[in-house]
């Protein structure tokens, strides 16, 4: 395995970049910036190499993006109602920044923060430390993002961390696919499967009602391969909330101990691409980058439009600190927070 670095330098910082690459010539790219996959380079089914995970040009463009691209967010990924978090009795207002409740974490939140970083055999490790009291969360929190990349085409990462207090965790990967090419448009009419019959209903501010509601005769069946954008605009409540698809959806089969469990796979019909996800995590939230509009110019040098990528993030439920009822996300002192995400890309 072949890992080159180079740093950029910008106004916050130096960011430090890492290029692994296989025997095949198949890559990523990984930045200190937020933990981030910068890039995804794999071949199609004529065994053209090409990239698949959406970027912008620039790598400090990455710093407070809206799309949060493909970076870890955290301390906990989506979600939290009115930014209303209770811990052992003890009540903690986290910052509101998503209309009237928190998300990944704050403003800053672990995505926008540098991370230290080193390697390890065949894969980067990035560490982060955040302070007891930062974004308002309690606790000292030692977090790991280990991302290993091998021959076959496979991006695992394994996130970790420990606390020396009671506090909540959930940590996911944001970046965006389109298995047709980065700079190839519309994801729409990539097909989804996943191995959940049940999602997440939510209010109006997309936070979830706490019930798991069946996917069957609804647009958020994707127990077969579907078409991304077949029931897209379609006249359902859900789906006029996010604007698209952006939501949780509840693995089927897990449980605590379950190890990792084949979730998601995304296929493109013209490059013959499939991507696989597995993971340890009990939820998935896919959102189908209904508001990319704007955001900082790709490698190609245009903005991405709507609907050019699809985020399949791994991750607890959206206000599970809220909803006793949903997977906990709490973390004490005496335990380890570890989850794996495995991106295995394959051709058909």
């Amino acid at each position: 395995m072949k890992i080159t670095k180079r740093t950029v330098s910008s106004k916050f910082g130096e960011i430090t970049l890492y290029k692994i690459e296989n025997s095949s010539g198949a890559s990523v790219e990984l930045s200190s910036l937020g933990a981030g996959i910068t890039s995804v380079m794999v071949p199609d089914k004529f065994g053209e190499i090409g990239e698949v995970c959406l970027g912008y040009a620039d790598p400090s463009d990455y710093m407070a993006d809206g799309p949060c691209m493909g970076k870890i967010p955290g301390r906990y990924a989506n979600r939290i109602q009115k930014g209303h978090l209770e811990v052992d009795g003890k009540t903690y207002q986290l910052a509101i920044n998503n209309g009237p409740n928190a998300l990944h974490g704050g403003p800053t939140g672990f995505q926008n923060r540098l991370w230290d970083s080193e390697l390890i055999p065949n894969g980067v490790r990035f560490s982060y430390e955040s302070k007891d009291g930062e974004e308002n969360y309690p606790g000292n929190l030692k977090v790991k993002a280990e991302y290993t990349w091998s021959e076959d085409n496979v991006l695992r990462l394994i996130l970790i961390a420990d606390t020396d207090a009671p506090t909540v965790v959930n940590l996911t990967n944001h970046a965006y696919f389109n298995l047709e090419g980065a700079d190839s448009g519309s994801v729409l009419k990539h097909k989804l499967k996943i191995n959940s019959s049940k999602y997440l209903p939510t209010d109006s501010t997309q936070i979830p009602t706490g019930e798991l509601a069946d996917v069957k005769g609804t647009p958020m069946d994707f127990t077969d391969f579907k078409e991304i954008g077949i029931d897209i605009n379609k006249d359902f409540e859900p789906l006029r909330i996010g604007k698209g698809y952006d939501h949780c959806w509840a693995i089927d089969g897990w449980s605590k101990n379950s190890g990792v469990k084949e979730s998601v796979m995304l296929a493109a019909p013209s490059s013959g691409r499939v991507l696989t996800v597995s993971s340890t995590q009990p939820g998935v939230q896919i959102y189908t980058g209904n508001w990319l509009a704007g955001s900082p110019k790709n490698k190609a040098g245009r903005e991405y439009n709507d609907y050019d990528g699809v985020a399949i993030e791994m991750q607890g439920f959206p206000d599970a600190p809220n909803k006793s009822s949903f997977p906990s996300q709490l973390l004490r002192p005496e335990e380890e927070y570890r989850e794996e995400i495995n991106f295995a890309f394959t051709v058909e």
